[in-house]
């Protein structure tokens, strides 16, 4: 164990490699190693600055090795360390990606900046938020907001109903009556790719019910970047581009691309030749689509953006929208079945709300009268968020509460995981207790301690999007069907990739309701 002197940081090095850091006293280090590894061991002149001094060929580090494996290792025992980490230093640890490559790993608000802006390594099939940095991601994110706009969200809600009528009416069929077993994750991705294609697009794919390219496309992409992110050797693109996987990938690229542009292009000549107010007169009485939106948004100097723009951001939004909202439901569904008393009162809940109408299906105003299944919809992305971890790269110093500097350049990781069950935050937190979210327990809690959304500036611009979606999926699931755990087989096992996924796939048994159609 060797340990260094980091500002009023102690770091210390385990026999894993792993870099830990935690509060200190000013000193120098001693151990059995010696040196700074690239670090300040005297205090600033300027006052107490976490300083970390990278090579200035090495000053823009490459993050798309830990993007994939956020807590050191891509699986469950990768977590546990992560709750080990935590209990142990509270706050923040120091890691070392590469020798030469130190990133600061964060599970506490006192110690998250929230960076103005971010490079994320991350493949994807266009360039738009998720990616674009300065003032191209600040001019995107200006004309997007108003797309996912409350008034825009509710026109979205007869297609969250449809799509989880679908999957749930086939589901029902093959039942006959009886339970199903049934892994949720793989037919959860399909419903959400189905609600994103039409409302985005306005397109009836029936993905849920029958192939479809564009949709093989989507989760071949997400596949591929998950085998990527674990082969080191294939991070360079050249080197990637030439292998079987880099051709797979740009051929799955090819087909998403062509089916977005040949979308927009049709819109963009639609409402040149129609004309701005006809366009508009055409559309009265049916929701606008989210392409509809974009094609008509204008920038405070009157310039809208670029069909590339518009692509690249509809893509986005079909590649990182269906799968995390996807486990989102998925590990709701697993805990919901894991504790049968909750499920019975969200059930109870959802009934109550649809007793006397004509219709089941869950309205705009609705959504707002579900507080115990929010509660447990928010309890269930804390103990299993969809995204485990998001980095950060520092574009400018950032100060933390107690004085100290984040240097520029740092790469920064928000384990949101590490945030989720960290116990100076969450008492127990490997309990599922949806009661920690009620009003009353609420009360004087950081906003930051609960980031399934990510936070600050590069917050997730869809997150309203995804909440309605999931309060409806989960509220037609309960009022059709009894969830129940599978005891036959063992408890599943996390795998954090791009979202948060079970090993062996999350099973569950579905008991359709006695009396109910």
């Amino acid at each position: 164990m060797g340990w260094w002197h980091l500002g009023r940081w102690e770091v210390r090095m385990g026999e894993d490699g792993m870099v830990a850091l935690a509060k200190g006293q000013w000193g120098q280090g001693v151990g059995t190693s010696k040196g700074t590894v690239g670090m300040d061991t005297h205090v600033p002149k300027a006052g107490n600055v976490l300083r970390t001094h990278v090579s200035p060929s090495l000053s823009v580090p490459p993050v798309a090795h830990m993007f994939c494996c956020p807590q050191g290792q891509s699986t469950e025992e990768g977590l546990r360390q992560v709750d080990t980490l935590v209990a142990q230093y509270h706050h923040g640890c120091l890691w070392w990606g590469l020798p030469w490559l130190p990133v600061l790993r964060l599970f506490h608000p006192r110690t998250t900046p929230w960076v103005p802006s971010a490079d994320l390594g991350v493949p994807s099939p266009g360039e738009g938020l998720l990616l674009s940095n300065g003032q191209r991601w600040a001019r995107h994110r200006r004309l997007l907001t108003p797309a996912f706009h409350g008034d825009v969200l509710r026109n979205y809600l007869g297609i969250f109903n449809q799509s989880t009528r679908a999957k749930w009416g086939a589901a029902a069929a093959a039942a006959g009556g009886g339970p199903v077993e049934l892994e949720v994750l793989q037919p959860l991705s399909l419903l959400t790719l189905d609600t994103l294609q039409k409302c985005i697009f306005s397109h009836e794919s029936h993905c849920q019910e029958q192939p479809s390219k564009y949709i093989q496309a989507i989760l071949e992409l997400s596949s591929l970047v998950v085998r990527r992110q674990l082969q080191p050797l294939l991070h360079p693109w050249w080197l990637y581009s030439l292998s079987s996987d880099g051709r797979r990938f740009a051929r799955a690229c090819a087909t998403v691309h062509a089916f977005t542009a040949d979308v927009v292009q049709r819109r963009r000549r639609a409402l040149a030749c129609l004309g701005h107010q006809a366009w508009l007169d055409g559309h009265r009485g049916r929701s606008m689509d989210f392409i509809d939106l974009l094609l008509l948004t204008k920038d405070e100097n009157g310039h809208t953006l670029s069909d590339e723009d518009i692509a690249a951001e509809a893509d986005t939004f079909m590649f990182e929208g269906h799968d995390t909202t996807a486990s989102g439901l998925a590990w709701l569904f697993y805990n919901l079945a894991s504790h049968p008393e909750h499920q019975e009162r969200c059930r109870q809940e959802v009934q109550e709300l649809l007793a006397g109408r004509d219709t089941a299906d869950i309205e705009w105003e609705d959504l707002s009268q579900l507080p115990f299944t929010t509660m447990c919809i928010k309890e269930s992305l804390r103990l299993h968020p969809p995204v485990t971890a998001v980095s950060r790269r520092c574009t400018e110093d950032i100060p933390l509460r107690d004085g100290r500097v984040i240097p520029k350049g740092v790469i920064c990781l928000m384990s949101i995981y590490g945030t989720h069950h960290n116990p100076d935050l969450w008492p127990e937190p490997e309990v599922f207790n949806p009661l920690r979210f009620s009003p009353e327990n609420s009360k004087g809690r950081s906003p930051s301690s609960f980031i399934p959304f990510s936070a600050g500036p590069r917050n997730c611009i869809g997150q309203s999007f995804a909440m309605a979606e999931m309060k409806v999926a989960v509220a037609l699931t309960l009022s059709r069907f009894v969830l129940r755990r599978d005891n036959a087989r063992p408890p599943p096992r996390r795998k954090p990739e791009l979202i948060l996924r079970a090993q062996d796939g999350l099973w569950l048994l579905l008991e359709p309701l006695v009396g109910v159609a």
